[in-house]
Parts: structure tokens; sequence; C-alpha cells
């Protein structure tokens, strides 16, 4: 069959990729975006310049080619595995927690869209086609694609599969921004602002109640409305902790007994003399 130009120069790239190459691939690769739309090649252009990205840790270019990867082609077979190295992109772009977070924020979501439109454990999709392809292996050991993908599906089988990982990623990024916004609310108490270090004490309480953030979070909050002298709303706020907590008494123990002193000194005649 006539080879187009452009296959030729997508074939160029590719061995470039495979001699880990990667800056002249994607020059190659980019070339070719505006003249495969709508080809067959169109997804696997795109497809190989976003992982050369990811594996020279260029991942704000890697998430960029794979979003629009899947947005151009969303029947493409790459399309499962963009979605999750789009997440892993943002993952890799996720800084420290006391940093902004809109990163982190995102991958939560990607992995959360993978885990959504993928609920089948990778490994047992993996399973299969390694036994399929190894048996059009032996019917025709020559074919190049077979053996590509024979070796594709027993890399995940001998590795974490990517719905594991995105189940595992997400309660690791949850905690960075529960930590995150704990960090806020204690720079706030810091400064003396304790209506807005209660307002980010409730962001945790609220949004971030599966990680180990969720109880000091209630010990500011109880702290901030004693400052605040909201009196009502911390023994409320006690009460609560002492539910949620049970065992853990001596963590607002100071706190309880400035809230009983409050309400004894309010019913003592002598202390409004």
């Amino acid at each position: 069959m006539t080879v187009t130009p452009a296959e030729q120069r997508y074939r160029e790239a590719t061995d470039r990729i495979e001699k880990k190459n990667y800056d002249k691939a994607i020059v190659i690769l980019e070339s070719l975006m505006f003249s495969t739309r709508a080809t067959e090649l169109e997804d696997d252009v795109l497809n190989a310049p976003a992982d050369s990205y990811f594996k020279t840790k260029e991942y704000i270019l890697a998430a960029d080619t794979y979003r629009r990867l899947l947005q151009q082609t969303p029947d493409s077979p790459h399309a499962r595995n963009a979605q999750f190295q789009l997440a892993r992109s943002y993952e890799k772009l996720s800084p420290f927690h006391e940093l902004d977070q809109e990163y982190t924020v995102k991958a939560i979501s990607e992995f959360t869209t993978y885990l959504d439109q993928y609920p089948s454990d990778d490994s047992e999709e993996a399973a299969s086609d390694a036994d399929m392809y190894k048996k059009l292996m032996e019917v025709d050991p020559s074919n190049a694609s077979y053996r590509q993908k024979y070796e594709a599906a027993m890399a995940v089988l001998s590795s974490e599969s990517p719905a594991r990982y995105s189940s595992q990623a997400i309660p690791v990024l949850r905690e960075k921004l529960a930590h995150n916004r704990f960090s806020i609310a204690r720079q706030y108490v810091r400064l003396k602002k304790y209506q807005a270090a209660e307002i980010y004490y409730d962001v945790v309480i609220n949004q971030y109640a599966d990680t180990k953030w969720i109880e000091p979070a209630w010990v500011g909050k109880i702290d901030t409305e004693i400052k605040r002298a909201n009196w009502f709303e911390a023994r409320q706020s006690i009460e609560t902790f002492q539910q949620l907590f049970p065992g853990k008494e001596k963590l607002v123990e100071d706190a309880a007994k400035k809230v009983l002193s409050h309400y004894s000194n309010s019913r003592d005649p002598k202390s409004k003399e």
C-alpha cells in the first residue's frame, strides 16, 4: 500500500520516540497536528507527543495535549490512557500544601472522571487482551501490532493498574487539600482574623471529613468561637466534638472549662457588680 507523506513523517517520529529522542519527535508531530485532522492518524499524532511531554516532565504541555485528544477524538482507543495520563499530569503539577492547589483540584477531578468512565478493573481487561493477542501472535508471529499490544497488556498486569492507582491517589490529594485549608485557617488565627479562620475550619469540617485534619479543625473552630465570644456556638461545637470523637475529650477540656466559667459568671450576680 502507498504510504502518505503524513504517515511517513509519523513513522519517523515514532522511531525517534523509540530511541528516546523526544524533542525531535515532538517537532515532527506538532507539524502534523493540523494536516492530520479528521484522519485516521489524528489521535495517534496527538497521543504520541502527549506521552513524550509526560516523559520529559513537561506536564502542562502533556495535560493540554491529552485534553485536546479527548476533545477531538473521544472515541479513540487512546482515550482511556489519555484520561488517566491527564489526571497524572495534574497530579505531578500538584505543589506543596501551602501553595495554590489549582492542580490538586484538577487531578482529583480527572482521576474521578477516569473511575466514573472506566469502572471495571484494568487488570481484568488486560488479562483478556494478553490472552487474545498471545493467540493472534501464534497465528501471525510477524505482526508487530499484535506483539506491541500483547506487551502493553502484560505491562498493565505486571504493574499497578490505573484504576487502583486512581483510587489510591484521590485520598492522598484530598489530604493535601484539607491540609491547605487548615493551614490557611491557622494563618488567619495568627493574624487574629478569627471569623475568616472559622470559615476555613468549617471548609475542612464540611468538605474533608474523611481526612486526618477533621479533628484539629474542630478544635480550631471551637477556639475561634471562644475568641469571638460566641459562647453558645462554642458549647454546641464542644458537644458535637465529644460525640464525634469519644475518648478525645481532653483536647477540648480547657475550652469546655472556659465555656462553663462564662455561663457560671453570667449567672452569678456578684460578677455583674
